[in-house]
């Protein structure tokens, strides 16, 4: 593809918008978010980013004072390749979202099967305008690449690149091991198309050796970079520290999920039994989302970006950001059952959970009960985005209801 047809993601409005994010990020704003709970957690802090490049420059192991929980190839990229500083990092951090929004751009482009749309501007602007993605971005939450990862996987499989779809999925993996649930959706991308098949399903079929090469491709990248990794980490501590809190959660720094306060109060001698069943409860999505959407799998993966921006351990604003984001192209499943409860619950919340982090952190005049009340409308908020958006995919294929007779999907 052209260079310039490809970096054209909606004429003049891309680079305005990307122009004034890059001057928003050289503001002294990065300072003041990026100890905010909302919009990094512990495995996406710069804070401890930072940290742990320091320790690793100095020769001391930063797996072995459970602060530092990023991947190892983090430590690889800011030692060697990209410097540290501030200002570097804001731009950096502003152009990997400025990738994110092409790459959108161009998941849409491919369902659409056009090389340009007039809709494309507005897809940009959804992810770049988006506050759930650029808070989080001025905060330097390493979320951001996780997103970026996340959405190349998809182009590159809505596009047929069957090795570059799954390295940027082996890639996101070594980031957050909660992607795995991508994984799947991803694979049946691969095998069909991402034209839209909404408003007619028909049963999936592909070649079940293509599936296997792709499975088997996949997991040399993975051994290949876990491999990587382990050597620039100098041994295995890394993964009990970032795969593994991901099913241990041995941070409970307050987040925008709802895991941190429940196992706050928490009886140790239940602690292993409830941490299997939040870990299967994110599992359970993958079968039925697939099986159910197989026509279309885009989609599929759609609602399960939806599923972990609700659900996963260590969520930040950016990860249901992402997926509201995404909702700019599924043009066909609007209008939703109840956007505006929908929205009025993200905007009670969004106004909610700042004021009451701030009395009960800064001001000292609440508790965690207030900001963990705020993060269960949170939730509620993007479960009901999920579920009005898994209706109004459903609905497509049955059409407007009609008087004397009922149609049932199978």
């Amino acid at each position: 593809m052209n260079l310039k047809r490809s970096l054209d993601a909606g004429g003049i409005v891309f680079p305005v918008l990307v122009g004034g994010r890059l001057l928003l990020a050289l503001t002294n704003l990065s300072g003041a978010l990026k100890r905010d709970h909302q919009l990094s957690s512990p495995l996406t802090s710069y804070l401890n980013l930072q940290e742990g490049i320091f320790l690793f420059k100095n020769g001391v192991d930063p797996y072995s004072g459970g602060v530092f929980r990023h991947s190892p190839l983090f430590l690889a990229l800011f030692t060697t390749v990209l410097p540290a500083s501030r200002t570097v990092s804001s731009i950096i951090w502003t152009l990997c979202d400025a990738l994110g929004a092409w790459a959108l751009v161009q998941v849409w482009r491919a369902r659409q099967q056009v090389a340009k749309t007039s809709r494309d501007s507005l897809i940009a602007a959804a992810y770049l305008l988006n506050p759930y993605l650029f808070l989080p971005t001025l905060a330097l939450s390493t979320s951001s690449f996780e997103n970026t990862l996340a959405l190349l996987a998809l182009m590159f499989a809505a596009r047929g690149d069957a090795s570059r779809s799954l390295l940027a999925a082996a890639l996101l993996l070594q980031f957050s091991l909660s992607s795995i649930l991508l994984l799947a959706p991803l694979l049946l991308l691969l095998a069909s198309s991402p034209v839209s098949q909404l408003a007619s399903p028909r049963a999936f079929s592909a070649n079940g050796k293509s599936i296997t090469s792709f499975v088997a491709e996949f997991l040399a990248y993975t051994t290949v970079l876990t491999l990587a990794s382990t050597l620039v980490s100098g041994g295995w501590a890394w993964i009990p520290q970032t795969w593994g809190a991901s099913l241990t959660l041995p941070d409970l720094t307050p987040n925008v999920g709802v895991w941190w306060y429940f196992f706050t109060e928490m009886f140790d001698h239940f602690r292993p039994f409830f941490l299997m069943v939040f870990s299967v409860h994110l599992l359970i999505y993958v079968a039925p989302v697939c099986i159910k959407f197989q026509y279309d799998p885009l989609y599929a993966a759609f609602v399960l970006l939806g599923v972990l921006g609700t659900f996963k351990s260590y969520p930040s604003m950016a990860d249901p950001g992402l997926f509201i984001s995404m909702i700019a192209i599924f043009p066909e499943i609007f209008p939703c059952k109840h956007p505006i409860v929908t929205a009025l619950l993200h905007l009670h919340a969004a106004l909610l959970m700042p004021l009451f982090h701030h009395l009960w952190l800064n001001q000292g005049t609440g508790n965690a009960n207030f900001f963990y009340a705020t993060t269960l409308v949170f939730a509620c908020a993007n479960g009901a985005a999920l579920t009005d958006c898994i209706w109004a995919g459903l609905m497509i294929a049955i059409g407007e209801p009609q008087e004397d007779y009922v149609v049932v999907q199978e």
